[in-house]
């Protein structure tokens, strides 16, 4: 097996069956699509309502963004195969930071909502709105029937009955007395409500997120189905040498030999010695030639007679 694909089967756990496999990436992305459009939501109400007006400022728009990006790399790593854990990872990441930010703007949000805006003024009636383009100090009631002067600038809306003379609204713990820079005093309305929104989003973004989280980390160890991750298998090489056909050992005969060889037949002629002579040419004749006995023939010494003289030596 290649070393590259022993490592990531290693790392990686490979489901029992394709609808397996199938059912966790459809789960995984769905949850990531919901905390994407949930991030989006945040994002553009955020900034709605922090654009609302000029000096209130929201921060619950920072989570939509950390949020947003860690759900759409996990809705890309969701698709992938090769760099799929990588990616899981580094969504995990960032759904992690943005759970956190999350949950620090509900409370800021909601903290600020409950307790620096005051809206029975302005449900009251009480309000006004200034739009002339040059400031001006207008005078405000007060219960004790002490008055005092409010600089005013152009598009505000003030509320006098929450304005304290001398003393600063942080102080007494007191809401909003003016907001800068809105079109009308429905738009204070408008602020309020859109910082609830924003606080409730952020708590829904707070336990999707965790959610989103943890099908993510299940699935980014799953690898496709076990067909398409096993190498194919080669063919077997062609070899070129013929086959040798084995004989079994039981079926092993001899194989059958001539009775006689070459070199049988060469020893087995026996060339006559000389015999006495008193035999005749017919027991000579008859006893000339036979056929020898496996053994190798013995050797006798040629016998000559006394009376006979033995052949010169000849080279």
């Amino acid at each position: 097996m290649h070393p590259g694909l022993s490592q990531r089967a290693s790392r990686m756990t490979v489901p029992q069956s394709d609808g397996f496999y199938e059912r966790k990436k459809r789960n995984s992305i769905m949850v990531t699509v919901s905390l994407l459009v949930i991030s989006v939501l945040i994002l553009i109400i955020g900034v709605a309502a922090t654009t609302r007006t000029q000096n209130v400022t929201v921060g619950g728009y920072y989570p939509g963004v950390i949020l947003g990006f860690g759900s759409f790399i996990g809705i890309i790593g969701s698709h992938l195969i090769e760099n799929k854990r990588q990616m899981l990872v580094a969504s995990i990441v960032f759904i992690s930071f943005g759970v956190v930010a999350s949950f620090c703007c509900a409370i800021v949000d909601g903290v600020f909502a409950a307790r620096h805006i005051d809206l029975r003024p302005l449900y009251a009636g009480r309000c006004h709105y200034y739009s002339s383009v040059e400031e001006k100090d207008v005078p405000c009631q007060m219960s004790s029937r002490a008055s005092c002067s409010l600089k005013v600038k152009s598009n505000t809306c003030y509320c006098c009955d929450l304005y304290i003379c001398g003393k600063s609204r942080s102080e007494l713990g007191a809401g909003y007395h003016e907001y800068v820079d809105v079109q009308s005093c429905q738009d204070v309305i408008h602020l309020y409500h859109l910082l609830w929104f924003v606080t409730i989003l952020n708590i829904v973004a707070l336990f999707l997120g965790i959610v989103t989280a943890a099908v993510l980390g299940g699935f980014k160890d799953m690898g496709p189905p076990l067909a398409s991750c096993e190498p194919e298998t080669l063919p077997a090489p062609m070899t070129c040498e013929p086959q040798q056909q084995v004989t079994p050992y039981s079926s092993y005969s001899a194989p059958h030999l001539p009775p006689y060889t070459a070199y049988d037949l060469q020893n087995s002629i026996i060339f006559p010695a000389a015999t006495p002579s008193g035999l005749s040419d017919d027991s000579q004749s008859g006893s000339s030639y036979m056929w020898a006995s496996p053994a190798p023939p013995r050797y006798f010494p040629p016998y000559f007679s006394p009376d006979e003289k033995p052949p010169p030596y000849s080279p």
